[in-house]
């Protein structure tokens, strides 16, 4: 994934557009609670899938502030209720957005931070979703069994509290 990713940035200048006909690098978080047993998920309206918050670069090339900004929209909280918990990147995926009436058929080259919220903080949402909450770490895998959700939760099981 780490390779696929660095190759496409490389060769297409502008990546972070997500008009982009093969692909565009998004940004999302893993969203943890301070005691680390619970994932912020959303169950996306136009995806119908349950998802970290993320989304489109929209031409930015500063990833970093696009997750941070998605993170705060899609919860609906304050930007200062996000808190990083590191600059690094925490994970890198690469998935197929399939063809609908809105998008051809393109790939999402995501690149992922971990984030923190407190989880006794009321959480509003926003339109994008049906529904959003607080996932046990141990059902992470049930609101959605892909690759990468198998990878942050096995990530997440390492870390020190």
């Amino acid at each position: 994934m780490v390779e696929r990713t660095r190759r496409f940035i490389r060769e297409h200048e502008n990546c972070f557009d997500r008009e982009l006909v093969p692909g565009h690098v998004t940004g999302s978080a893993w969203v943890l609670n301070p005691a680390r047993s619970h994932v912020l998920m959303l169950h996306h309206r136009k995806l119908d899938l349950w998802l970290q918050p993320g989304g489109h670069a929209d031409r930015n090339p500063d990833i970093l502030s696009v997750v941070l900004k998605e993170t705060a929209e899609e919860s609906g909280l304050d930007p200062a209720q996000v808190r990083l918990l590191s600059e690094e990147i925490f994970d890198m995926d690469v998935h197929t957005i399939h063809a609908s009436a809105h998008d051809q058929r393109h790939e999402h080259f995501d690149i992922r931070f971990l984030v923190e919220i407190d989880d006794r903080v009321p959480l509003p949402g926003n339109h994008e979703s049906h529904e959003i909450g607080w996932i046990p770490l141990a059902r992470v895998l049930r609101f959605n069994h892909a690759r990468s959700f198998y990878r942050m939760v096995q990530k997440t099981r390492r870390l020190a509290v």
